[in-house]
């Protein structure tokens, strides 16, 4: 396995070096990034996958679940984050009703992730029931991510955020969606919420790279939402979530010293001022004098 140290270059990541990563067992590594600043920092860490996860709806717009996210406020942080990426592979969530409905919406939408936010691959959840509609958009020259397991967009449908995979049908029913999405040709496969003893199995099936959040370390890469990743979340974290960094405590504490620094007078000091020249203030200090001469 190889790294590259923060600096040096390293060749593009495409969705065949994902592929190559699978068979040469390097893993995968992939985070969520949402704006400028985050993606290129992620970017020359030297991360394989950028992801803007829908997860956007609630970790940068507030939203209570990914549901209500529309593709232009999705377009708007892809764009943010192409510009900021460079070597990974950038990755766009197809937000939910954005490929629900036809394979010709699906193509429609597909393409703006590509042509107007730079996009190289597009991210739809689900497996047999929308497999038709992948292939379409692969068929038209636009690389897919499958998403099984917990997924989201289907959390009124699953009754809330619960480990999938957890019954011999339900696993039976998993193993056919990722060979579904294994035939159709998707760039990687996201298993998300589901025991590592399945997530084990359907990596060894499958010819495509698997990529586990919260689906244990069998699978051929890891993803975790950024936020979680620094701690800029607010409320219960999943079990599989590890912090890495206090990013919150760090923002809390750099807002609190700034405010009490302004109200004490100690932000800005003369240092962080700026002056007149020495022409220009005694010039300004003679029209002064004046001015206050004539007042009296």
């Amino acid at each position: 396995m190889s790294f590259t140290p923060i600096g040096e270059p390293r060749r593009k990541i495409t969705a065949a070096t994902i592929r190559e990563k699978k068979f040469q067992r390097d893993p995968i590594t992939c985070l969520t990034a949402y704006d400028y600043a985050t993606a290129r920092l992620i970017d020359e860490a030297g991360i394989d996958i950028v992801l803007v996860g829908d997860s956007l709806a609630m970790t940068m717009l507030g939203y209570e679940n990914t549901l209500s996210v529309t593709v232009d406020e999705m377009l708007h942080h892809v764009r943010a984050v192409r510009r900021g990426t460079k070597d990974a592979l950038l990755i766009a969530d197809m937000p939910y009703g954005s490929y629900h409905a036809t394979s010709e919406e699906a193509i429609h939408n597909a393409a703006r992730f590509v042509k107007e936010g730079g996009a190289e691959a597009v991210k739809m959840e689900g497996g047999e029931k929308r497999v038709d509609v992948i292939r379409r958009v692969i068929d038209a020259e636009i690389p897919v991510a499958g998403h099984i397991g917990l997924t989201p967009q289907s959390v009124n449908m699953m009754g809330g955020y619960k480990v999938q995979g957890k019954t011999l049908n339900a696993i039976e029913q998993l193993m056919r969606d990722a060979v579904a999405l294994d035939r159709a040709g998707v760039a990687c496969i996201y298993l998300e919420g589901i025991p590592r003893e399945v997530a084990a199995m359907i990596t060894a099936e499958v010819e495509t790279p698997t990529i586990g959040i919260g689906a244990g370390p069998e699978c051929d890469g890891q993803v975790l939402v950024f936020h979680d990743l620094v701690n800029l979340t607010f409320g219960h974290s999943a079990k599989f979530v590890r912090h890495y960094g206090d990013a919150a405590a760090l923002i809390t504490q750099a807002v609190l010293t700034f405010k009490a620094d302004v109200v004490s007078h100690q932000f800005p000091n003369d240092s962080e001022s700026y002056h007149l020249p020495k022409d220009t203030r005694a010039a300004l200090e003679t029209v002064l004098h004046r001015k206050h001469a004539l007042q009296r």
